[in-house]
Parts: structure tokens; sequence; C-alpha cells
């Protein structure tokens, strides 16, 4: 039962413990992107990325927000639209997020999940979210209910991201801000110090290491078998001597 004829022992790599050990570690501040998913001019969702943006500052972060008005639906223009250009120079600038969404008939919204969407895979080698740490929010008009960090979960494992365990639910979340929009003192409130607190020693854990992290067997036999189809055009379209 040792005998393996599906592997390819040429792109297999056994783990190696040295190549977890930064070269060089990383001395800037962590470099978080902030995303919320409602477009209200009183946008709790938007109220709690501000204030988890504050709580990051304060960790020494240095954060941007995404502004998700006047972002198109996905695929309405082409990806060279400039809310598109912003969303996704944000998204390789940061080596970490925070999505926020409200829960709307059960799930996640879709602003939130246009700002997703408009967030490629790979695009020309660079991949805007692969290695990145994400942590979740969310935000309820009722009771609390994790149906939309469940989704944000979902999404984030697509994107290929390290989620952090930790994560935020606000219930009734108009009780939660008071009338300059910073949220009162709570258990609400100190659970996301918790999540930011979390978020950013994942962050550092892995910044530096993320390319290894996320390097792949299945990636790197298909690059090889690309390098080799690649050679053996060479050989057929150059002429003999």
């Amino acid at each position: 039962m040792s005998d393996q004829p599906a592997l390819d022992d040429r792109f297999l790599a056994a783990p190696d413990p040295a190549r977890l050990e930064p070269v060089k570690r990383s001395d800037h501040p962590p470099r978080i992107l902030l995303l919320y998913g409602s477009l209200r001019e009183r946008s709790y969702s938007r109220l709690a990325i501000e204030e988890a943006a504050r709580i990051l500052e304060r960790l020494g972060c240095e954060t941007r927000i995404f502004d998700p008005r006047d972002l198109p639906l996905p695929d309405a223009v082409g990806a060279d639209h400039p809310k598109v250009q912003e969303l996704r120079s944000l998204s390789e600038w940061s080596e970490g997020q925070v999505w926020c969404s409200p829960e709307r008939h059960g799930s996640l919204t879709g602003v939130m999940k246009c700002q997703i969407d408009w967030l490629p895979l790979n695009s020309g080698g660079v991949r805007p979210t692969q290695g990145r740490t994400l942590a979740v929010m969310q935000v309820s008009g009722g009771s609390q209910s994790f149906n939309a960090v469940n989704g944000l979960r979902l999404l984030g494992r697509w994107m290929r991201m390290i989620t952090i365990p930790n994560q935020s639910s606000v219930a009734k979340a108009w009780h939660e801000f008071d009338e300059a929009g910073r949220m009162k003192p709570s258990a609400y409130h100190d659970r996301i110090v918790d999540v930011m607190e979390e978020l950013v020693k994942f962050t550092l854990l892995t910044r530096d290491r993320s390319d290894y992290l996320v390097d792949r067997y299945s990636e790197r036999r298909a690059e090889g078998r690309a390098v080799e189809a690649d050679r053996i055009a060479d050989v057929v379209l150059t002429p003999s001597s």
C-alpha cells in the first residue's frame, strides 16, 4: 500500500522547518484593509469597521478602509474601472483584512459579496488575497446571529486566506453606538478588541512566511507541466540545423 502511482515525486516537498523561519523579518507596521457591507448613511457595519480600525491603529497597524459606494456590480464593467482598481490595489497592499457585513435575509449583504467577487484568485501572477490573514465580523438589527460570519468564513477559505479563529457578532447594533457613531463600552466592544488583537498576532506570525505556507503541490505540478510543455514546443518549433 506504500505505492503511490498518482503521486509525482518531482513536485512533492516535505515540510521544511527551516523555511518557516523568515530570512528577514518585516519591520513596517502590519497593513490591514477593512471592508464593510452597507451603503446606508448610518451604516453600523461601517461604524464597527471604523471602531476596529481605531483599535488596530492603537495596536501599531496601518489601516485603510475601502468605501464601496460607486463600485459596480461584478461583470457589469471591465476590471479597469477605477473603483475596481482601487479595491484590488488595496488588497494587494494589505497583509491582513477585516470583513464586516450586516446580516440580511439570513446571510451577508450583496454590497459585501460584490467587493469580494471583484477580487480575483489570480491576476497576472499576483494573488490579491492568498496568504493574507482575515478577521470576520457582523452586525445584526435583532438578536445575535452568526449566519453572516459563517458565510464570510466560507468566502475567506475560498479566497485562500488565513481566517483567524475568533470572530465578532454584534446584536441590536442600533443600541451599541452613540450619536457620534462611537461604540459604547460593552461585551460586544470587548470582543472586537479581542478579534483585532488576534488578527495582529496572526498577521505578524504569518506575513513573512505566507509564500511558503501557501506553496502547493498541485500548483508546483501544474507549473512544472507548463514548463515541460513549453520546452517540447520549443523543440518542435525550432528548425534543426
